[in-house]
Parts: structure tokens; C-alpha cells; sequence
């Protein structure tokens, strides 16, 4: 990456550090600095009082910067990710410890990650089927590299996984006959749960996966086959798996920037996620450009500037202005009283992170009014 100063802002950067905020050109992503602090110091702590490691999901944010803070204030073991790509980009931005969560089949993109263990990383990837582990085995071979893998569970998500402890067994005893592939553990991510609203919901959600996984981890010992990893766990569910006794390291991602969809779910106390447990620290900064309707603010961040899968953005620290709908290029904001104005600026809630992350370059970092960093979303785009 050039000097920052080589950058046009406007043109190639949203803003400069130094800059005020209120001259950020929108829309862009800002990042609340102290609340992102406060969230990742505070993820570090829950996870050395219950006594399991945590491995940022890197896939949330995608940003070397973001995954090294994650490392020096959350104490976080590493990152994990879904593909490739987004893999050798923290490898090559100098993060040692990367698991791709996720099957890795295509012979070019098993040949790209049997040669990531060169560039000085422990390099980790999942596996549902025998057929996979002999491609992995060859490419790790040719390379003169070793791959760790885990064996992935389908513990309720009905994505990847097996189904079965046997099932995990004969995966894991393939691998660890392998030369050049390490057996590293078990995957078993619940993610169809992790936005039910209700504690409870997902607490039953988790105990099924508890148990599913406890009754591998008892098969593979009963095979001399010992988990380095049993890995899983998200914002929604976190303390459930790092309680449990079962799991040892808990892959959480959005809890360091919080979004309006997991925001709105209950704590055991019925309370909202994001009002006490963790903060909104990331958000999309937008501008008004029109008020010629006296009801209604038209902002520059519609489509092109978030993801509205999981709902439309939050408009942060107001409750006399709401965001109603958007094209492509523009965000229609109710506003009843007539109290925004032409070049008036709010920050936006938005509605899920990740694929609202990876359609930005920038991520720029603002302290007491001031923009204090401007980072790359290093591995924005990169999907294969």
C-alpha cells in the first residue's frame, strides 16, 4: 500500500488522519476506535475467564489492521476465513495463524493453499470427505508443506460437515495417516442459530451441537486420536460453547463491530445484545444531498454502500429520524419535523456487517472527532 499521503481524499481515500470528522467524505465506513477497543479487550477477557482461545473470524471484517488489533488488545490466537484468497491476504499482511473454515476442493485453490505454509504460517483447513484428504495429501507433497485439518461437523447449520462420530473418525484417522497433513481437531460451527432472538432458542440450539460434539471428541480418543482445536461459536451463541467444557476455541466475529440484526437479539436477561453487551463501533457515514420533500432526507449510501439482507440500516443515536428504503445510490430517510438539512451527516447501523464491509475499501478510524487511521479492507473482494 502507498503512503497515505500519495492518496487523494475524495478520489482515492474517504479522509486523511488528522482530518476532522465532520469533513470524512461519504458514504464510507467509520470506525468508532474506543468502542472497537472496549469490544475486542472485552472479548479477550471473556475468553481467558472461561478458559478457551479465541480465533477471529476474519471473514466479518477483512482487515489485516482490524485482525493484528484483535491480536494485541483480545490476546486472539489467529483468524479464521472461508476462502483462499482471503487467506493468503492475512498471511502475506503478517498474521501466523489462519484456519480456513470451510472445504477447500478445486485443484488450483488446493495448490494455492498447500503453498501458503512457506510464507511462515500454520495453515489450517476443514474437511467432510475422505476424497479430499488425498488431494490435500498430494498438493502438500509437492510442495514440501504441511496442511493441519479439521474434520467438520454438521452440528445444525445443514451446510458442510458430516453427520456422524464414525463418520468423523474415518476422516480423521485418513488424515493422520497422511504424511504431509496434521490431524488438528473438529469444526463445528452453528450458524443457523445465531440470530434466533430468544436465549433460550439458541441455548437449545446449542446443546444438541454440544452434544454432538462431545460424543466425537469421545470416539476420536477412543482411537488415540486427540483435538489440538474443537472449534465453533459466534457472537449469538459464544458463551454456550466457551462454557461448555467441550469446546476450546470459539471463532466469533461481529461481536467486534455490531450490527442492527445481531444487535437486536436477547441476552439471558431479555435484554438487546447491542445495549450492554457489546457497542456499535462500525457504521456507514452518509450525507444528506437532498431535502426537497419536507417529510422525507434523501442520503448518498443506498445500495452500492451496505448489504440490506438481514434489514435495512439503523440510523444511530436518533430516534426522530428514520432510514426507510434505497435504490442504488440513495437512501430515502423519513424525517417528520423537518430537522435534517442539506449536508447533515449520520451515522448508519448497518444491517449486517460482513457483505456491507466487503463492498468498501476503506475503513477510517475516528477518536474524540478526529480521524486517527484510515485502513485498507484488505481482502474486500476476494471471494475465490
Amino acid at each position: 500500500m502507498k503512503d497515505l499521503n500519495q492518496y487523494d481524499v475524495g478520489f482515492d481515500i474517504p479522509a486523511k488522519p488528522g482530518m476532522d470528522e465532520a469533513d470524512i467524505q461519504t458514504p464510507c465506513l467509520v470506525l468508532d476506535l474506543d468502542a472497537l477497543d472496549r469490544n475486542v479487550k472485552k472479548m479477550g477477557d471473556l475468553c481467558k475467564k472461561m478458559g478457551v482461545r479465541h480465533r477471529a473470524h476474519g471473514k466479518m471484517h477483512k482487515s489485516v489492521d482490524v485482525a493484528k488489533l484483535q491480536e494485541r488488545l483480545g490476546a486472539s490466537v489467529g483468524v479464521c476465513c472461508q476462502k483462499v484468497s482471503e487467506a493468503e491476504v492475512f498471511v502475506r499482511g503478517g498474521i501466523k495463524d489462519v484456519m480456513v473454515s470451510n472445504q477447500v476442493r478445486d485443484p488450483a485453490k488446493i495448490d494455492r493453499l498447500a503453498k501458503m505454509p512457506k510464507l511462515g504460517a500454520r495453515i489450517l483447513v476443514c474437511v467432510d470427505d475422505p476424497d479430499n484428504v488425498a488431494d490435500l495429501q498430494a498438493a502438500a507433497a509437492r510442495h514440501g508443506t504441511t496442511l493441519e485439518c479439521l474434520v467438520e461437523i454438521d452440528c445444525g447449520a445443514g451446510r458442510c460437515g458430516v453427520t456422524t462420530s464414525q463418520d468423523v473418525v474415518n476422516i480423521a484417522k485418513l488424515i493422520d495417516a497422511a504424511d504431509n497433513l496434521k490431524f488438528a481437531g473438529i469444526q463445528a460451527y452453528q450458524g443457523a442459530m445465531q440470530h434466533m432472538d430468544l436465549y433460550k432458542d439458541r441455548e437449545a440450539k446449542i446443546d444438541i451441537a454440544v452434544a454432538m460434539v462431545a460424543d466425537a471428541v469421545t470416539a476420536l480418543k477412543s482411537q488415540g486420536l486427540d483435538c489440538d482445536i474443537v472449534g465453533g461459536g459466534g457472537t449469538g451463541s459464544y458463551y454456550f460453547e466457551g462454557n461448555s467444557g467441550v469446546y476450546n476455541e470459539l471463532q466469533c466475529g461481529s461481536y467486534a463491530f455490531m450490527d442492527a440484526d445481531y444487535g437486536r437479539i436477547l441476552d439471558k436477561d431479555g435484554k438487546r445484545i447491542d445495549q450492554g453487551e457489546w457497542e456499535n463501533s462500525l457504521f456507514i457515514l452518509t450525507s444528506v444531498m437532498s431535502h426537497s420533500k419536507a417529510d422525507k432526507a434523501i442520503v448518498d449510501a443506498g445500495l452500492k454502500a451496505q448489504s440490506v439482507d438481514s434489514g435495512l440500516p439503523v440510523v444511530y443515536g436518533r430516534d426522530d429520524v428514520t432510514y426507510i428504503k434505497c435504490s442504488d445510490e440513495h437512501g430515502v430517510v423519513e424525517d417528520p419535523n423537518g430537522v435534517l438539512k442539506v449536508n447533515d451527516k449520520l451515522r448508519l447501523v448497518p444491517g449486517h456487517c460482513d457483505p456491507t464491509c466487503n463492498v468498501h475499501d476503506w475503513y477510517v478510524g475516528v477518536r474524540n472527532g478526529k480521524v486517527e487511521s484510515v485502513w485498507p479492507v484488505s481482502a474486500r473482494g476476494k471471494a475465490y
